[in-house]
């Protein structure tokens, strides 16, 4: 496993590499869903690529960039069991170059929901993710299903700006009570890793409604809201039954349609969804 830093050397690694290459991008801390989106570009690419970078342009003034988990050496040895080829660490300096003034914003999909609560997170994340596709060229680009808005953000970047590849927008992968795997999991004590799953059980209950015939979004929302409501470590910011792929929030589901919340649990922040198909 090839391990670069400057740009020089990602170029010149990026050349030895053979047949399709797939790139995970990811902000350390890795857990078993970062693990799984190598495991299947392993297997659906010839190579693969994975960046490591905690990016300072989406985390906004009250969110303390310095307190994100990091743990590099641990992360090499994952991504060096899971198959990765090569993997790329750059600084903020190498990412964010003195004078630095060019940004790439999505607009119309980047202002509900976790725009709303995060002004200024998309604009980063789209604009990181652009120079990353830009400098590794990959085929294949592997996204989580659990951060939605981003993967389908990332969607819409790409096929405006006519990115040559194609976004793969993998299942999330949870723990055995249904919590999502996030690398902010680690924040929570024992009591609130319990009343975590509350985001799983409130998003159950609104799948088992649409199984049964349900197809009044507010209806849903409802059911979510007061599964939340009745956890009381929870906090709710936003639940939402939207299009999936604008993300407008819809009164009746009549096609693809995201379930999505954003929960504190104590002062951790959760996210999860559903997709209804």
């Amino acid at each position: 496993m090839m391990i670069v830093y400057t740009l020089d050397e990602l170029r010149s690694a990026r050349s030895l590499l053979d047949g399709k290459l797939g790139l995970v991008p990811t902000m350390g801390y890795l857990h078993e869903g970062h693990l799984s989106l190598v495991r299947r570009a392993r297997l659906e690419c010839g190579s693969v690529a994975v960046s490591i970078f905690v990016n300072p342009t989406q985390f906004g003034p009250t969110e303390d960039l310095s307190k994100y988990p990091r743990d590099l050496d641990r992360d090499l040895h994952l991504l060096e069991e899971a198959g990765a080829d090569l993997v790329w660490t750059p600084t903020p300096e190498i990412m964010y170059p003195s004078g630095f003034q060019t940004w790439v914003e999505v607009e119309e999909m980047t202002r509900p929901l976790e725009g709303v609560m995060r002004p200024g997170h998309f604009r980063g994340v789209t604009t990181v993710v652009a120079k990353l596709f830009n400098a590794v060229q990959p085929h294949k680009a592997y996204f989580g299903q659990k951060d939605a808005q981003q993967a389908a953000v990332i969607r819409r970047m790409s096929a405006d700006l006519n990115f040559p590849l194609e976004v793969v927008v993998c299942p999330t992968v949870r723990e055995p009570d249904g919590l999502a795997m996030s690398s902010r999991n680690v924040y929570l004590e024992a009591n609130q890793r319990k009343a975590a799953t509350v985001l799983y059980r409130s998003l159950s209950a609104a799948k088992v409604a649409y199984d049964q015939g349900e197809r009044d979004a507010e209806k849903l929302r409802r059911i979510m809201k007061e599964v939340i409501e009745s956890e009381p470590l929870a906090q709710m910011q936003y639940i939402s039954c939207a299009d999936y792929d604008t993300l407008q929030e819809l009164d009746k589901v009549t096609g693809k349609a995201l379930l999505s919340m954003a929960v504190f649990i104590g002062k951790t922040r959760l996210i999860d969804n559903f997709v209804l198909e």
